[in-house]
């Protein structure tokens, strides 16, 4: 599908890609919610999220994409009317961040992320903005090519 945005993994210059890294240590169930989260809103929506329950702005060309459902939960929300995905009433609680930045012919670069039901303190959401802020930056300056 053409109208789809193209997901890209900021990569720092040492080779390492910060979301990467952050998807090997989700556990399944949380893995599974962002893939999907991913795949069926972000991908298909892009920066038509911004304001919405989804995405906020924080300014400077960087989004906070926020996942707050389970994979079923989300394929529930894109199924035809008359199907219903059953639920696990048993769950995992899912609350992830993710730092996007838009850019170029319908991509989004995934800078890094965070499960902030592990931790929602106000200085590690700040400390993870920042090095959102950082690795934006970073991208920014290279030469496109």
């Amino acid at each position: 599908m053409d109208d789809l945005w193209t997901l890209v993994h900021f990569e720092s210059i040492d080779g390492r890609c910060p979301m990467v890294i952050f998807l090997d240590e989700l556990p399944d169930e949380k893995f599974a919610a962002l893939d999907s989260a991913l795949t069926k809103v972000l991908a298909l929506r892009g920066i038509s999220l911004a304001g919405t329950k989804w995405m906020t702005s924080l300014g400077r060309g960087l989004h906070e994409f926020r996942v707050r459902h389970s994979e079923k939960e989300i394929a529930g929300m894109f199924i035809s009317a008359g199907h219903r995905v059953p639920l696990n009433l048993h769950r995992t609680s899912v609350l992830l961040r993710v730092f996007v930045h838009f850019h170029g012919d319908k991509k989004y670069l995934l800078l890094n992320g965070y499960d902030k039901g592990r931790d929602s303190s106000v200085k590690r959401q700040q400390r993870e903005i920042a090095k959102a802020r950082r690795f934006l930056a970073d991208f920014q300056q290279r030469p496109k090519g």
